[in-house]
């Protein structure tokens, strides 16, 4: 059995099928499953054996909240993986996404593509539209000083792309520009819900 543990928030999973959703789930989720579409790891509380996931559909409203059990999972993409991707075979992402590489690549920290970008990425569907942005995770096992996480925002304000951020810390995620900008407590989002913290990696 593949344990839960493995899979953190924004990983994308396979193996849900029609028969796991409950009766009340819209007609488009069934859509999105029936179509092999993988789900994401979302943050909640669950029994061990059990993911919290995500399904989203093709429109930008389109979520919807739900769990699959462990065992019936049958493969996993994470973030940090999509930054391999050959972005030749995505012309409209390929400029933003190569100038966006060009920063994150002289930095020390794992980072990866999540939300709309990392979902076209990891299926082909054109998810992305021109109101996107363009969702980066920095994994950050170790504590990011300020001047760092300030350094990483100077260099991706200046290429006038939309970005958002999150750090990924042992405890749960942070954004990067609130823990660059915020000099009290910043929101940690945990499985249990979200907490004001003096510092994430405590």
């Amino acid at each position: 059995m593949v344990m839960s543990t493995r899979f953190r928030p924004h990983d994308l999973l396979w193996g849900m099928t029609c028969e796991m959703l409950p009766e009340d789930a819209p007609h488009w989720v069934k859509d999105a499953v029936g179509d092999d579409r993988p789900v994401v790891v979302r943050r909640a509380k669950s029994d061990s054996g059990i993911v919290p996931v995500g399904i989203r559909g093709m429109q930008r409203n389109q979520r919807f909240a739900t769990y699959m059990n462990d065992n019936v999972i049958t493969k996993c993409v994470q973030p940090e993986s999509l930054v391999h991707q050959d972005l030749r075979l995505y012309p409209h992402l390929e400029q933003s996404l190569n100038a966006v590489a060009s920063v994150m690549n002289h930095q020390h920290f794992v980072w990866g593509y999540t939300g709309s970008v990392g979902f076209e990425l990891v299926t082909g569907l054109k998810t992305v539209t021109q109101s996107s942005d363009i969702d980066l995770l920095i994994r950050t096992e170790q504590p990011m000083s300020k001047l760092d996480a300030q350094d990483i925002l100077k260099r991706l304000d200046a290429l006038n792309l939309r970005i958002d951020i999150q750090l990924q810390t042992p405890n749960g995620g942070v954004a990067l520009q609130e823990w660059a900008s915020v000099t009290g407590k910043v929101l940690l989002k945990r499985n249990e819900g979200a907490f004001l913290v003096e510092n994430p990696w405590r």
